[in-house]
């Protein structure tokens, strides 16, 4: 058979003098690919790189986000194989083919985990093993590392999801929950992401609520019942306990008892009705 055409995709805002080093080595090695570089309203010369080294520029009038560039990237890209990484110089063209190697062994995505040396600062690896431990927990799988912007994937599988990814930061963490309760192969390989060039375009606080947001948004939209069940449990754990405590000091039934069970009654049939409403929306994609 043939080999899968590939088409190698990089969001990139300011980041010309990062690109001028990594596009001649992809060139290199990938003289085949189709290397695209999104150009999410760089105030730079990114939008004269595409003559100089010889590949695809789309340009965005203004900045839209990291998620936005990705999305932009897939639409326009012709390969049945994408693969995405970093403009700042932090992912190695030379492990590509570890990523991709795994999905010539039948896996629709590969995603680069990278070690703790390979964090940003101690803050951001604490906070990614928080959400990592979070998404395992969700989609019944061990993710390594949720977000990741080093992945192989195959084109089809990864458009299906579009609608679904948000402009910013947290477009990794959105994918891999997808795939994973979609059913879909997903892998780790473990890589040695570089120190990074230039300024972070990520503000720790205001990206890391939104990616704990769509942990719980992503995961209430294919397995609510995981949410939802748990939180119905402590509302009528505390029901009762407070019920028992009720009647062996005062030898009565209150008001909150009476509204915590309630309540756990209430968040579970919520949850009930979320999961037959998920089931249907599996049914529709399938058909």
């Amino acid at each position: 058979m043939p080999k899968p055409t590939l088409s190698i995709i990089i969001p990139a805002k300011d980041e010309a003098p990062r690109l001028d080093v990594l596009l001649p080595k992809l060139v290199s090695i990938y003289p085949d690919a189709e290397i695209i570089v999104v150009d999410d309203g760089s105030s730079d010369n990114t939008r004269t790189l595409g003559d100089k080294h010889g590949i695809k520029i789309i340009s965005h009038p203004y900045n839209m986000g990291n998620g936005a560039a990705v999305k932009t990237g897939a639409r326009h890209a012709r390969g049945e194989l994408l693969v995405f990484m970093d403009a700042d110089g932090q992912h190695r063209p030379e492990e590509i083919e570890l990523l991709l190697a795994q999905i010539e062994v039948g896996h629709d995505m590969s995603i680069g985990a990278r070690s703790r040396s390979g964090q940003a600062s101690v803050g951001r690896f604490a906070a990614n093993t928080i959400y990592n431990g979070l998404a395992s927990w969700m989609v019944n799988r061990k993710v390594e590392d949720l977000t990741s912007g080093f992945r192989a994937v195959r084109a089809e599988k990864f458009r299906e999801f579009l609608h679904l990814l948000p402009n910013g930061f947290s477009y990794p963490t959105t994918i891999t929950i997808s795939f994973f309760r979609a059913g879909y192969s997903v892998t780790y390989v473990p890589i040695e992401a570089q120190q990074r060039s230039g300024k972070s375009h990520i503000k720790v606080f205001r990206d890391g609520v939104r990616f704990l947001l769509i942990i719980f948004r992503i995961g209430t939209l294919y397995s609510p019942l995981k949410l939802f069940f748990p939180a119905a449990l402590i509302h009528f754990a505390l029901g009762v306990g407070y019920y028992m405590y009720t009647y062996i000091t005062m030898e009565r039934f209150t008001n909150m008892s009476a509204l915590l069970i309630t309540m756990s009654v209430f968040i579970f049939l919520i949850g009930l009705i979320s999961e037959q409403i998920t089931m249907l929306l599996f049914q529709k994609r399938g058909r």
